[in-house]
């Protein structure tokens, strides 16, 4: 999954970034969200503060009320992976915000073939975020890719028969057994449980008594059987 978080105050030029970006998209048969705003306001806040996958950011230097060159300092406070284009009528803000640092993709002017420019820059984009550590699934014609930080364990629905993978910001249910899953996802994992495999580097801790695990994110799975609790204790 792929999140597009796009804002520009220009009713017009707003539709035109998303319709770029739906090209796009329609071309890799990635999945993805777009969330589409006018200006820097709480809804913005609210999906900026959020725990959602792969963020590209496409963002307006100036709307009515605020900076983007104020916001991105807000979510590079928190956050260094998401990707950032910047698309402003500002071409002499240039130079002030390579002072910042601010580890962004590309500057691309409104006024200098700005569609052409920003849909290679999107691709750019698409290829960063295909160099991640994902966990590529196609499932019923889409195709899912999770970064495998973001998830915190995967069990296994005897009733349907699929796997539920549990990320910080959702779940996906695909149609893979368990142990595919284990050699899809790597080293990283354990079996915590023949209906269950955990990240972890996202295991903070496991409450014996109650057979209980506790994730970084604070949410827990009880899906613990002897032999993990035996393993746990050699570390």
């Amino acid at each position: 999954m792929v999140s597009f978080i796009i804002c520009e105050d220009n009713k017009k030029m707003n539709e035109n970034v998303v319709n770029i970006v739906d090209k796009i998209m329609m071309k890799n048969k990635m999945s993805y969200k777009k969330y589409i705003f006018f200006d820097y306001d709480s809804s913005f806040m609210t999906v900026m503060e959020r725990k959602i996958p792969n963020k590209i950011y496409i963002l307006d230097i100036e709307t009515p009320t605020s900076s983007g060159i104020d916001i991105v300092r807000k979510i590079r406070e928190k956050d260094l992976h998401s990707i950032i284009i910047f698309l402003t009528s500002h071409d002499e803000l240039g130079y002030i915000i390579l002072k910042q640092e601010f580890m962004f993709l590309s500057f691309i002017c409104k006024f200098d073939d700005y569609e052409q420019k920003l849909s290679e820059s999107i691709k750019k984009a698409l290829k960063i975020v295909g160099q991640k550590l994902v966990l590529s699934i196609t499932d019923s014609g889409v195709i899912y890719n999770i970064p495998i930080d973001d998830i915190l364990y995967i069990t296994r629905d005897s009733v349907d028969r699929k796997c539920i993978i549990k990320t910080d910001y959702t779940e996906f249910r695909v149609n893979r057994s368990l142990s595919e899953m284990l050699v899809e996802v790597g080293s990283k994992f354990k079996q915590s449980h023949r209906a269950c495999i955990i990240n972890m580097e996202r295991f903070r801790k496991m409450d014996k008594r109650k057979k209980l695990i506790t994730f970084d994110s604070g949410d827990t799975i009880d899906l613990v059987n002897d032999d993990f609790k035996k393993e746990l204790a050699k570390r």
